[in-house]
């Protein structure tokens, strides 16, 4: 049984022609044609500008008429189907003019009981339909297109406000005014992180829609990343009042080939929505290697002891915009993204995950990723674990100095931050150890070295091992101190050996760092005024960021923070302004571009500045981030998503 009926118009003035063509036609066992008859050519003209027909058999010669002039009329009105022109003898000249005018084809009558015909007509619909797959297919790719500029404008126009809500309420808090506000201000700084994660959510699922959502798996240190997962999640397990424990019955390897960044991501959702829905008991962490098919797999679960979630719900949870639909879920808020995108990245990580979950009882997510051939990696046995009333209300006696952390992560960068700073430390950042080696060079130029240095082991670009050779073979005498989750048999001699003094293990723990702080900082009252930062050296060769944004708020804020952090600023707000700029002044450290102005793009402005003045250092400032290809060849110094808070800016300056 056929599938389809073959709509087919047959333009001829001769009833005979007529009826021995749809004689052929039902020869044809390949289709099945349905047979529209018309004879004049203002009909043809007519019937076929309506686009209805599959297909189109026109005759040469229509009384005084002629068919070519029907073909170009029938086209030039949108007909997109094939058209065969139909002659009663050979002619090479009009057989030409037939193709050149955009038939497909070119018969004549006396041919049309042949296999030629046959073959003409097969031919001419197989064409459609590959040219109507063609058209379909660059329909969906300018979709596709227009979808990702859209997103990308979005990306831009959100993320440029949140900058300015965000900056400005991160000012606040540390102002004088912050303790007369102080509640207020956290609700607005609280609501705006919500808000920006809500963004990233959204614009995660939006990639994996359109299939633009890349990994960048490496090797990766499993202790480490757990504990660095642990120390960040541990404040708001305790601060809930609940308990948080991760487990590994057996020895895990030490390395595994992950995308580190989305592993992380999967894991902090699942343990975020666990302490949600979670009021009290604990949240347990577990991992283990399992072989599945062969092959052996890194799993997790996050067990909580909280509300649960119905069963005919359970499937529903892993589908965007999904929430369970109670008083408790509406309570705690979200978009329904987060389970959707773990989902989803997990599924390009050959991995998975499942649910089992009991009302009134708790859930337990359970995740599998692939990490590589990990049959010849080292392994050992991980057990962290954390209580409400081991959360330490010690308030550390003050010390006073500069402090660096180093660490990739940047979440976890300010959280040892903080912590150091609620003691009257200053605290530096820097991301990797080559950074952390600049800072170093640049507090010795100021006579205004660190007193102490607390860097990470693994970290991209320099791990805190290497570094820590550099600085001693640059003279550093301070202490530096190691933050690492290795456990191993000798791990302490080994770094002592390199250049550390001590070693704080991850997860960070709060007690151990203000012990570390104790030993080695000396308190405010016997503090040598020698290690204060010079502010007046400083300010003598304070750095200039020529700042180009066209948004008033946005680049007042960015200004406002730059100047917080001793950063001369200079405004531009479109392309020709700041080309304007840069033709009698060059004297800038960084020029900082963003992606949308009203003259043009960042990338453009980019290339102009790279041809005219190459020595300077240029920084991506985007709602979205770029296409690498756009920017490969710019000398672009690093790119900053928005929105721009403190931390971001910190990083650029060196």
């Amino acid at each position: 049984m056929l599938d389809k009926v073959t709509q087919l118009l047959l333009v001829e003035d001769d009833e005979d022609d007529y009826i021995l063509t749809c004689d052929y036609l039902e020869q044809l066992d390949s289709h099945t044609f349905n047979v529209q008859w018309v004879s004049s050519p203002e009909q043809a003209i007519e019937t076929l500008s309506k686009n209805e027909h599959d297909i189109c058999l026109l005759d040469y010669r229509l009384g005084a008429s002629n068919g070519l002039d029907v073909l170009k009329e029938a086209i030039a009105n949108g007909f997109s189907g094939p058209i065969i022109m139909l002659t009663g003898q050979s002619d090479d000249e009009l057989d030409s003019a037939a193709l050149d005018a955009g038939a497909v084809d070119y018969l004549i009558k006396g041919e049309m009981s042949s296999s030629r015909f046959a073959r003409a007509i097969r031919y001419a619909l197989a064409r459609k339909d590959v040219e109507g797959e063609r058209v379909e297919r660059l329909k969906a790719e300018a979709e596709n297109r227009s979808k990702d500029r859209f997103l990308a404008h979005l990306s831009h126009e959100l993320r440029t406000p949140l900058s300015s809500i965000l900056g400005y309420t991160e000012l606040l808090m540390q102002s004088d005014f912050s303790q007369q506000a102080e509640n207020e201000l956290g609700v607005i700084y609280r609501n705006g992180k919500h808000l920006l994660s809500l963004l990233n959510d959204v614009l995660d699922l939006s990639k994996i829609a359109a299939d633009k959502l890349e990994l960048t798996p490496s090797e990766v240190n499993l202790d480490s990343m757990l504990a660095d997962v642990y120390t960040l999640m541990r404040v708001s397990v305790l601060d809930k009042g609940l308990a948080l424990k991760f487990e590994s019955d057996q020895a895990l390897p030490l390395v595994a080939r992950l995308d580190a960044t989305r592993v992380r991501q999967i894991l902090i959702n699942l343990i975020n929505n666990a302490v949600k829905f979670t009021d009290k008991g604990e949240i347990v962490v577990k991992a283990w290697t399992q072989h599945v098919d062969g092959t052996e797999m890194l799993f997790f679960s996050i067990k909580d002891s909280g509300m649960g979630i119905a069963p005919e719900k359970q499937q529903l949870i892993f589908k965007p915009f999904e929430q369970i639909a109670d008083v408790e879920s509406r309570s705690v808020g979200g978009a329904g993204l987060g389970l959707a995108i773990c989902a989803e990245l997990l599924s390009r990580m050959q991995g998975n995950i499942s649910l089992h979950s009991e009302i009134g009882k708790g859930s337990t997510f359970t995740i599998s990723v692939y990490p590589g051939d990990i049959s010849g990696v080292e392994r050992q046995v991980l057990n962290f674990s954390s209580a409400p009333q081991l959360q330490s209300k010690l308030t550390p006696s003050k010390v006073h100095g500069r402090v660096l952390v180093v660490d990739d992560l940047r979440d976890l960068r300010m959280l040892v931050g903080h912590m150091i700073s609620s003691c009257g430390a200053r605290v530096d950042y820097a991301e990797h150890g080559q950074q952390a080696l600049e800072k170093v060079r640049i507090a010795d130029a100021y006579k205004a070295p660190y007193d102490i240095i607390f860097i990470d082991i693994h970290m991209p670009i320099m791990g805190g091992k290497e570094a820590t050779i550099e600085l001693r073979k640059m003279g550093y005498k301070g202490p530096i101190i190691a933050l690492t989750a290795a456990t191993m048999k000798g791990i302490h001699e080994e770094l002592a050996a390199l250049g550390f003094n001590d070693v704080i293990p991850k997860p960070v723990d709060s007690s151990a760092l203000y012990q570390c702080l104790q030993d080695y900082l000396v308190s405010p009252e016997n503090a040598p005024q020698a290690k204060d930062i010079q502010v007046k050296a400083l300010s003598e060769k304070r750095q200039r960021f020529l700042l180009v944004e066209d948004d008033d708020d946005a680049a007042q804020i960015t200004q406002l923070l730059l100047e917080s952090l001793g950063v001369e600023t200079v405004i531009a707000s479109s392309c020709a302004q700041c080309l304007q700029i840069l033709n009698h002044d060059q004297q800038f450290d960084k020029v900082l571009l963003d992606m949308h102005l009203p003259d043009g793009s960042g990338i453009d402005l980019g290339e102009q500045v790279n041809e005219r003045y190459p020595e300077l250092r240029l920084v991506i400032v985007s709602g979205a981030e770029p296409d690498p290809k756009e920017i490969k060849d710019l000398n672009i110094d690093r790119v900053l998503l928005k929105p721009i808070n403190l931390g971001l800016l910190e990083t650029l300056i060196s």
